[in-house]
Order: structure tokens, then sequence, then C-alpha cells
């Protein structure tokens, strides 16, 4: 499925949806951020936010526009944050501070080596956080960003897609489901 074919299925009601992807998905929509970031980000947020059509469209974006070893990471961020988002989140909000303190002993080797700037890997991470509403996740990956020279621009360029990207996805599902299609 293309990105015309996606918007194409957008109800009229979401046409800022419509309006909204196409703009995302350039640099000019996403300044701050070069061709390999914004599909990176699109497809970890595509990952995150559980919809086949969103993600097919966006994954046939990504392979035609960037290499393997983003389409890769951006999976590896997918997955590595949402173990992450879940755990960090349910920290956050415990009253019991203690559990800050306590190791993870969780294994996030990916972080570390990701097979791609690692700049870029953080910005697939913020825009999957995002996705899974994760405060404490979001604050560490800005800080990580913004010590690699990212500013302010650039991470909001992020979570501008990562918004966009579910929105559309959450409209789908919800067009399918009201429609019938799904239970």
């Amino acid at each position: 499925m293309s990105i015309d074919n996606l918007k194409s299925r957008l109800p009229d009601h979401a046409k800022d949806l419509k309006l909204n992807l196409g703009s995302v998905l350039g640099t000019e929509g996403a300044p701050g951020l070069s061709e390999t970031q914004i599909h990176g980000i699109a497809l970890a947020s595509a990952i995150a936010s559980r919809h086949a059509e969103t993600l097919q469209a966006i994954a046939e974006v990504v392979r035609e526009g960037t290499d393997e070893a983003t389409f890769r990471a951006a999976q590896a961020a997918a997955a590595i944050m949402g173990m992450n988002n879940i755990y960090y989140r349910s920290l956050h909000l415990m009253s019991d501070q203690e559990y800050l303190s306590m190791p993870a002993k969780l294994r996030m080797n990916v972080i570390g080596r990701p097979g791609v700037e690692k700049a870029d890997f953080e910005l697939y991470s913020l825009a999957v956080s995002a996705v899974n509403g994760c405060g404490m996740c979001l604050d560490a990956h800005e800080k990580e960003l913004r010590k690699h020279g990212l500013g302010r621009e650039a991470v909001q360029s992020a979570l501008r897609i990562a918004s966009v990207i579910h929105a559309v996805a959450v409209t789908l599902e919800s067009e399918a489901a009201l429609a019938g299609e799904i239970a």
C-alpha cells in the first residue's frame, strides 16, 4: 500500500491528517532532520502504532528511500522501547520511589550498538516513547539528542512525525471497526 493510497482511505473528518502526513514525511515538513532520520522515525512510529495498513505504507516508503541498516534500527528501536516504555512508565507511575534505584535487569544491548548513528537511534526511540506515552523515556532520549547536538526543532519534528503516524493509524483502525471490518 502506498502513502497516497493510505491518505485516500482517511475519511473527510481527518482531512488535516492527510495534509500533515504528506508534510511530515518530507524534509520541508520536518526541519532539523535528514530524509533518513525522517524515514526511521516514521517506521518506528508505525510499528509502535500497531496498524498493519499504516505500517505497510510507511515500510514501502522506507524501503525505497533508505538502507537496510535504517530499517533494522527502526525495528530495533520499536522493539526495545516497547519493553522499556512499559517498564519505565510503570516505575514513574508507582508511588514507591525505591523501584527507581533498583537495577532493571533487562537486556538493552541494541541501545549501545544500534547499527546506525547513535543520534538517529535516539530519534527513533524518542518517537516510539511518544507513541507509548513514557515520560521518563522521552526525557532520557531528549537529553541524549541534545548531547549529540540536535536542537529542539529536530526533537519537535520527530514528535510531530510520531503524532501524525499514530493519528493516521488510530483513525484508520477506528474507521474499520465502525464499518464492522474488525471486532
